[in-house]
């Protein structure tokens, strides 16, 4: 797998700089350039292992590949070393890329005891790769065994053995046949494609199956065809062929054979001409395979019917109708159907034997709902043996958090199930994937700290200087949601998520992958009898280690750790920073280090090879002077650090690409040499410095912004907002703005501003008296999230938010209780993709909301005086918003009645009860 290759990737690419650019010994070039081409091949070799499953591997090869990794690791140590000790001579301003670096070199090479020390060091690495190079042609990389493919899910007996398996599908099985099915009127009715999506698992295709043999509907041909991961499309077509034809035509199945996948399928939509058909087209992995498939199968307006299932969010949308509900997620058992599924597999019965539920309710949280979890772990425990033998139950239960039981078939199938979709993810993905191994179960990883991460690890390969690395690891992080192989946490209305989690089997999977290949080692799970002697590169500390003592600790070799994170359980076990020597990332989030005496703060300066430094909520106090040193940082994350003051020396970081600061840090002078900032938050940063923020406008590369003023003497600092401003409008690649401010700072500076086309995300804490110019499609064609506060808001001013074409989320809010002037007629094609709409403290005069209009909206509020609601010909119109969920109504009447009020409820009751979806209702008297 990909990680096997460990520092490949960027290692290639420094050694083609550094053949390039350094002035190396004759012999000394001649080697690196030889080792480069060698490597090349390797890495082509290294890629047909990665598409093989660890276990269908033939042990040499994987010696083999574990040597290339270690060796690539140390190689990478090596040229990186090297940039360390040029970074170290006399410091240029101006030189903050790769390629300006290397000028450098001139003077370095002229020294020869470093001329030495990198000869003595290549020489060695030469001598390692000819070896490794040598054991490579002795194995037939060619055949190897890629290809235990299966045509059909290895689930299926799993899950067909009985109708037991059916448990918490029922629902989902009689809602899906009401979406597709219109009984038996057929006359001109369209083809309609439902997609069923869901990682590994959850019972996609059980749920196909039940509902294709429950349909009640009269259909010409049924088939249920499986297309797999690696599809020979002209057999599945063959099978499609067979199975709608039954066999009947012996001739045709014979002549099918000899047949090519074009003349497949037109002979596919030559027996579905005009017949109405259902067809099951299940695991479908890419839109390739599904777009053959979709040109076979014709639509004559019979009322034909298809289903696909897939692992994968954006298939699931390629496959299915133009309709969004006509995407199924499917979605983890309730722990009452998990119960019933569990004790109904093991005792024959859905009750749980006396003694054994606490640990039936620790062993179901593991499997978190996924029904293949849950059938397998109790077909493990229904064996003869271990039924009734509670010690037994406990035992599973502790080999799931850390290492699956090996030798058990169940055990065994269930891992291998659930690594399909980890062997078809592609190789940058793996990498990414498995070092999510690094966090404990149940751990919420924030999105940014991981995509951050995985930059300062070199993960995110950029193609160009002018790319943004933490936009391709933000489609990185979306790539294995829309997978399903991380669950989103918090996902906001514009549809960024905030942070994710990993299954616990899951994560026993990759922390099994990843500490085999020395990828990640958890020093939780090493023994106390464990020898420490080999390099680890990457160390996560994750609970108190009882079994592992400080002495014991402190003979671990920390040499070769790239990356080394600890979690607040573990605090008092951290080591000392001097033992590390390579570190790139350093990330100690949440560790008040107030509790860990030995771990002293001013060894930072010394971890030169520093990329990534996280110091949230560790209660560090002052921060190194000598911070400055670390020439290849890239993150520096002091939120909630309690570090006030921030060391004057930051600025000559100009690698950092991602800030942020703790309350009331300012910025030092000469922050504008941070020309390589691309996200930049904090709260009192001393903007309010005329000097300050100017220099603000200097960071063109800024994509995220956020920040709070608390100054309220706006006479004062009439010029430092001006200026603050000014810089604000030379931020043409900001995408997301954050600004918290007191009174109405905004009103007085922000009228006039122009904003960045590209921005996406505005939030605005403060105030403006009337709406701003500003905001209209042409100008913020991209906005898809805004929250801002307006003193007096007209229904011009709605209605202009309505054509904004990205906005999903609005929250308008007035401040105080405030009438619309004028009626509001919210028209057909208005907030297109508007999910959620809340006008706060904002009322509106008899609304009509027009067929067409906020057809996505889900969460909706709005103000209503109750004398309207009473009238009798007042009609709300909130039925033609075909995808509301909640209504919130705020009733505007302080004279009014209360039989008047109550009136009033019982006529929005009656509105949401009459509404397709019936969506809750909330009615609040203001």
């Amino acid at each position: 797998m990909d990680l096997a290759m460990g520092a490949m990737s960027s290692l290639l690419g420094k050694l083609g700089e550094v053949i390039k650019e350094y002035k190396l010994q004759k012999g000394v070039k001649k080697k690196v350039r030889s080792f480069s081409a060698q490597l090349m091949i390797v890495r082509a070799a290294l890629g047909k292992v990665a598409e093989v499953p660890q276990d269908e591997l033939d042990d040499q090869i994987k010696f083999w590949a574990n040597d290339v990794r270690e060796l690539s690791y140390d190689m990478e140590d090596v040229v990186d070393s090297l940039l360390v000790r040029v970074e170290g001579c006399e410091p240029n301003d101006n030189q903050a890329s790769f390629k300006k670096l290397m000028a450098k070199m001139v003077n370095v090479f002229k020294k020869g005891k470093a001329r030495s020390e990198i000869s003595t060091a290549v020489e060695e690495i030469h001598k390692q790769l000819q070896d490794v190079t040598t054991r490579h042609k002795m194995f037939d990389f060619v055949n190897l065994p890629a290809a235990k493919r299966t045509t059909a899910d290895p689930f299926w007996e799993v899950f067909y053995g009985d109708k037991k398996n059916i448990i918490g599908l029922d629902k989902a099985r009689d809602d899906i046949i009401k979406k597709i099915s219109d009984g038996d009127r057929v006359s001109k009715a369209h083809l309609k494609i439902l997609s069923l999506v869901g990682f590994g698992g959850l019972g996609k295709t059980t749920l196909a199956r039940e509902v294709y043999d429950a349909l009640p509907t009269k259909f010409d041909y049924k088939a249920f065809v499986t297309v797999s991961q690696n599809p020979d499309m002209k057999k599945v077509l063959s099978n499609l062929l067979f199975k709608l034809d039954k066999g009947k035509n012996t001739s045709l199945h014979v002549n099918a054979a000899n047949l090519e996948v074009e003349q497949l399928f037109m002979l596919v939509r030559e027996l579905l001409r005009d017949k109405r058909y259902f067809i099951i087209i299940d695991d479908l992995w890419d839109k390739e395979a599904w777009k053959t498939i979709r040109y076979a199968l014709q639509d004559d307006k019979c009322g034909s019917i298809i289903i696909t299932t897939t692992r994968h969010v954006e298939i699931s949308e390629e496959c299915s109708s133009s309709k969004e509900d006509m995407i199924h997620q499917m979605k983890r058992l309730s722990y009452d159907d998990a119960q019933k599924l569990f004790y109904g597999r093991i005792f024959s019965s859905e009750v749980c034997r006396s003694g054994f539920e606490d640990v039936s309710r620790k062993i179901l949280k593991k499997c978190a709902g996924v029904p293949l979890a849950i059938i397998s772990l109790a077909s493990y425990l229904a064996n003869d043996q271990r039924i009734y033998q509670i010690e037994q139950w406990y035992v599973l239960l502790n080999s799931i958090g850390r290492g699956l039981k090996k030798g058990d078939d169940h055990v065994k199938e269930m891992k291998r199930i659930l690594s399909l979709s980890f062997y078809a993810l592609p190789p940058y993905l793996k990498t990414c994937f498995l070092y999510l191994s690094i966090f404990p179960e149940d751990h919420k990883i924030s999105r940014d700290r991981l995509i951050r991460r995985w930059i300062s690890e070199g993960f995110i390969q950029v193609k160009d200087e002018t790319d943004s690395q933490l936009e391709l690891g933000d489609s990185y992080f979306n790539e294995l949601v829309n997978r399903n192989m991380i669950m989103p946490i918090n996902i906001h209305a514009d549809g960024r998520v905030e942070a994710c989690s990993i299954h616990d089997i899951m994560l026993d999977l990759i922390y099994e992958l990843a500490s085999g290949e020395n990828f990640v080692t958890i020093l939780d799970v090493i023994k106390e009898d464990t020898p420490l002697e080999k390099k680890f590169r990457r160390l996560s500390l994750q609970k108190s280690m009882t079994g592992l003592t400080n002495a014991h600790m402190a003979t671990t070799s920390m040499s070769q750790v790239r990356s080394f994170t600890a979690f607040s359980p573990a605090v008092s076990k951290i080591p000392p920073l001097s033992v590390f020597q390579v570190l790139r990332v350093l990330d100690l989030e949440g560790c008040d280090l107030r509790r860990s005496p030995g771990v002293d703060l001013r060894h930072v300066q010394n971890l030169l090879h520093l990329r990534y430094l996280g110091l949230r909520g560790t209660k560090v106090g002052k921060l190194p002077m000598g911070i400055g040193k670390l020439q290849f940082l890239q993150t520096l994350d002091l939120q909630l650090s309690n570090s006030k003051e921030l060391p004057s020396s930051v600025v000559q970081l100009r690698r950092l690409m991602c800030l942020i600061l703790d309350s009331d840090m300012p910025l030092p002078k000469g922050f504008s040499n941070l020309t390589c900032l691309e996200q930049l938050m904090g709260h009192n940063m001393g903007f309010l410095s005329e000097e300050t923020a100017k220099e603000l406008g200097h960071m063109t590369r800024l994509k995220e912004l956020a920040f709070r003023l608390d100054s309220r003497d706006i006479e004062r600092t009439d010029k430092a907002s001006k200026a603050l401003i000014g810089s604000l409008a030379k931020l043409n690649k900001l995408e997301s703005l954050e600004i918290s401010a007191p009174g109405r700072w905004f009103e007085y500076f922000m009228r006039a501003w122009v904003p960045s086309p590209n921005l996406c995300r505005l939030k605005l804490y403060g105030l403006f008296v009337s709406f701003p110019t500003w905001i209209c499609s042409s100008s913020l064609p991209l906005l898809s999230y805004l929250d801002l506060t307006v003193l007096q808001v007209q229904s011009g001013d709605i209605q202009i938010l309505g054509v904004l074409p990205a906005l999903r989320y609005v929250n308008l809010d007035a401040a105080i209780t405030k009438v619309v002037a004028g009626k509001l007629v919210v028209s057909a094609g208005a907030f297109p993709e508007a999910r959620v709409c809340l006008l706060r403290r904002i009322v509106l005069v008899n609304p009509t909301f027009q067929q067409g209009a906020m057809p996505m909206v889900q969460r909706l509020r709005f103000g209503v005086q109750v004398k309207d609601i009473v009238s009798p010909d007042f009609d709300l119109s909130v039925g033609n918003l075909p995808s509301l969920q909640q209504l919130r109504i705020d009733l505007l009447g302080d004279k009014v009645k209360p039989e008047h009020f109550s009136q009033a409820v019982e006529a929005l009751s009656r509105v949401a009860e009459g509404h397709p979806k019936s969506p809750t209702l909330r009615a609040d008297k203001y």
